[in-house]
């Protein structure tokens, strides 16, 4: 048995002997961690887990009701997003084995979380690279409804732009997310400097160049 923090133990497999630093899955630790809170696996973790990244993610993320500080336990960095109880939403099953599963963000809410904080998943281009990358399977009235139900604007108009640039979404469907457009202006990527162009279509400062996004579609 090994302790990954106090009162938390994970089983040692057999075949590893009396190693006494093994983790686990990642992902069961996680859910461990929440400590009885509402949570599901989020961000950068979730894309990985939903096969919209190309690269190995090296931080397990989980959003949660409860405030947690950010854990490394063997080498494994663990970070916790508070989110209100109320925007716990778009929430799936995922099964790490025939016994065992846990809370994850479905695609959608996957790629909403990202144009929330692109910063948890590398950016706004590795977030419009995993929404490419699943975008047969991704349903773009959904994604919709999770960004107004939502609520930020900088998702909004994110959201917009990627759908129209792409052309993912239905007209109808986009002229929904403009309804609901106010006159300030976000930047596409708040990673990156406030720089660019202003696109008055979606109230968006374009400080991640179109060639970049358009390099997406070659993934």
């Amino acid at each position: 048995m090994s302790r990954l923090q106090p009162g938390l133990f994970v089983l040692v497999p057999p075949e590893l002997g009396r190693a006494t630093e093994f983790a686990g899955n990642p992902y069961l630790v996680a859910r461990q961690l929440a400590a009885g809170a509402e949570y599901f696996i989020s961000h950068a973790s979730a894309m990985e887990l939903h096969r919209m990244v190309t690269q190995p993610q090296f931080v397990i993320f989980t959003s949660t009701t409860k405030r947690l500080r950010k854990r490394i336990i063997h080498g494994t960095e663990f970070r916790f997003v508070l989110v209100r109880h109320e925007d716990v939403f778009g929430v799936t099953t995922h099964w790490i084995s025939k016994q065992e599963s846990v809370k994850i963000s479905d695609i959608e809410r996957t790629v909403i979380d990202g144009l929330h904080l692109p910063a948890y998943c590398g950016g706004l281009t590795e977030v419009a690279k995993g929404l490419w990358m699943r975008r047969q399977d991704v349903k773009p009235v959904r994604l919709i409804d999770y960004a107004l139900r939502l609520g930020v604007g900088a998702v909004v108009r994110r959201l917009g732009y990627l759908l129209d640039f792409y052309q993912i979404a239905a007209p109808e469907d986009l002229n929904r997310l403009r309804s609901s457009l106010s006159a300030t202006y976000a930047v596409l990527d708040p990673t990156l400097p406030a720089e660019g162009p202003h696109v008055s279509s979606w109230r968006l400062r374009m400080n991640v160049a179109p060639d970049e996004l358009e390099a997406v579609r070659r993934t």
